[in-house]
């Protein structure tokens, strides 16, 4: 069975006063489920606060971004190897937020991708469509680009150690959220592509659905075939509807 993962991506939010009240509402609840990885990704500033309290504990630790870069002159970036020293195991990278706002493209996420699995970090590799795309009939075509883009070169072993996360740009943070169908057809075309790289580590790979993910929309969402947990935004600020998605699973 492919592991079934649920990573709680904080965004701007998190001071750490907050960051050691969420947590600690978290591990003072019924966030275990032997049959899923939780991860919290709380900003730069709370991933040493965060560490510290998890330590030990069934939550993992992930960040939302870090460079293409091993260090130098870069001001304002962070790099692989600090987000070890502050016990990351996991990053995000190429959300439809950092594309959007920072231009980032698919070579630049593929670098960065390469760069985590380097250093022993496990990637989280964002892809999804907007809604002008989807009503355009184009959503295979933009994230079968985003996918081809984002995995060009990686080794067959490469592709066994990453994690997925298609994100429909149209339901991020906006209440709207792709149906189970929908959701679930986009999944399969995904493995099916990794699938065409190497069957083994298509059959591996965890792809999760991110996208105004709620206690009341999980359960159905992760019940279908290709979906293997979520991306969880705004739901994941809220140790209780955080605890309820990762009991969907």
């Amino acid at each position: 069975m492919r592991r079934q993962i649920v990573a709680g991506n904080w965004k701007l939010n998190g001071t750490i006063p907050q960051t050691e009240k969420l947590i600690g509402a978290l591990l003072a609840g019924k966030s275990k489920n032997e049959r899923v990885t939780v991860l919290v990704c709380p900003p730069y500033t709370s991933l040493e606060t965060a560490s510290r309290l998890l330590k030990g504990s069934h939550i993992s630790l992930g960040a939302q971004d870090m460079s293409e870069h091993d260090g130098g002159a870069y001001t304002g970036e962070i790099s692989a190897e600090m987000l070890l020293t502050v016990g990351a195991t996991f990053v995000i990278l190429g959300h439809s937020e950092r594309r959007q706002f920072h231009a980032e493209s698919d070579d630049l996420v593929n670098r960065k991708a390469k760069i985590a699995l380097a250093a022993g970090l496990t990637p989280i590799i964002c892809v999804g469509e907007t809604l002008d795309q989807r009503e355009a009939g184009k959503t295979e075509k933009v994230v079968g680009t985003q996918v081809s883009g984002c995995l060009a070169g990686f080794s067959t072993d490469d592709l066994k150690k990453i994690v997925i996360a298609y994100e429909p740009v149209w339901a991020i943070g906006t209440g709207k959220t792709a149906t189970p169908e929908q959701a679930q057809l986009v999944h399969a075309f995904i493995r099916t592509m990794v699938r065409d790289m190497d069957s083994k580590a298509g059959d591996m790979l965890p792809i999760l659905y991110g996208g105004s993910v709620k206690p009341g929309n999980a359960q159905e969402l992760m019940a279908q075939p290709d979906i293997d947990g979520s991306l969880v935004g705004g739901a994941s600020l809220k140790a209780d509807d955080f605890i309820a998605i990762i009991s969907a699973c």
